[in-house]
């Protein structure tokens, strides 16, 4: 149901039944890289082009948790997904060969909690049993097509981020009949667009910081909790710009909260000797690292309710060559690990 201005509340506790997590070689070599289930060891991944390995990822996610899941695609109502290359078409060629119905989702780096979403939101109301849902990027592509291609050696200044090459899909499914602990989805806070006039390309966590404050915001006013009432609060990819920015920002508006509880996935995926500058960005990065690791750590005992706050920048390259500002987005789900039944 609705709870305040721009939230959903999940009585119904939509599962994340299976996941399915692939990723490249910068991801191989990463902190996160025993949380994949499918690692390559190339850019190329034996495919013609870089977006056709792109594509790549995204059908091995959805091949790997339909296997998981022991689901066939049949069984799928609806696919919800995304990317950040050219009118998506790495997803909707995925799309293609797994024949489900398909909404094709385009958020930025916000898509992955964009399609959990609406995922949960169709399936706690019964408008499916299953449904698939996730995010793709991949670095040679979108560096190809937001930047200057990787063979160019372009210097990039410290703010900019790596965009990851990984896909992390989920299977969210209907609660009744499931019997034992698994992770749900409780809410969700849908973001508004946030322009605060900034303009460099090079620093996407600058821009995005205030897009997340608000939503994480939002999510305090319409649900009524705090900080205190998660483990852990962690946005897309802020990367550590973006971290610091938003952390003071909601310091400033009186959210306070323990820095080590404020985390970012562009900061968890590498290493700290990985040269990704300000961190991990790209619209797989929060869905490798929620559909991989934090759901591992969920299992494990760890966290047993986190918040995950997606962040997008919706610029162009087109808008960025007409020098318009960058507007910004950040979608929130709330996921609790435990009993559903």
């Amino acid at each position: 149901m609705l709870i305040g201005k721009q939230s959903w509340a999940f009585q119904n506790k939509p599962v994340i039944l299976e996941t399915g997590v692939t990723g490249g070689p910068f991801e191989s070599n990463g902190a996160l890289h025993e949380d994949f289930d499918l690692l390559y060891a190339d850019l190329w991944m034996r495919q013609e082009s870089y977006e056709k390995a792109h594509r790549l990822l995204m059908e091995k996610a959805v091949e790997i948790t339909l296997q998981k899941g022991n689901v066939q695609k049949e069984d799928i109502q609806f696919f919800l997904a995304g990317d950040l290359t050219n009118q998506i078409t790495p997803t909707s060629f995925a799309a293609r060969t797994n024949a489900i119905p398909y909404f094709g989702l385009y958020g930025a780096c916000s898509t992955s909690m964009e399609g959990l979403a609406l995922a949960s939101f169709i399936v706690n109301y019964g408008g499916a049993h299953h449904v698939l849902t996730g995010a793709s990027s991949h670095n040679a592509a979108a560096e190809r097509q937001f930047r200057y291609p990787t063979e160019y050696g372009g210097q990039k200044p410290p703010t900019a981020q790596w965009t990851i090459t990984g896909a992390g899909v989920a299977l969210v499914t209907r609660s009744e009949g499931l019997t034992g602990q698994f992770p749900y989805a409780v809410s969700a806070t849908i973001g508004k667009v946030i322009d605060m006039g900034l303009k460099d390309p090079f620093n996407m966590g600058g821009a995005m910081a205030p897009a997340a404050v608000d939503t994480i915001l939002a999510h305090f006013e319409d649900t009524g909790l705090t900080s205190d009432d998660y483990d852990l609060i962690v946005t897309g990819d802020l990367g550590e710009i973006g971290r610091e920015t938003a952390y003071d920002l909601l310091q400033q508006r009186g959210c306070l909260m323990h820095k080590e509880k404020f985390q970012d996935c562009g900061l968890l995926i590498f290493k700290p000797d990985q040269p990704v500058l300000a961190g991990g960005s790209g619209a797989g990065c929060s869905a490798v690292v929620l559909y991989g690791h934090l759901l591992n750590e969920m299992k494990k005992g760890k966290y047993r309710k986190i918040l995950v706050v997606a962040t997008g920048a919706l610029l162009s390259p087109l808008s960025v060559q007409q020098k318009d500002s960058i507007p910004c987005i950040a979608h929130a789900v709330a996921i609790e690990y435990g009993t559903v039944c």
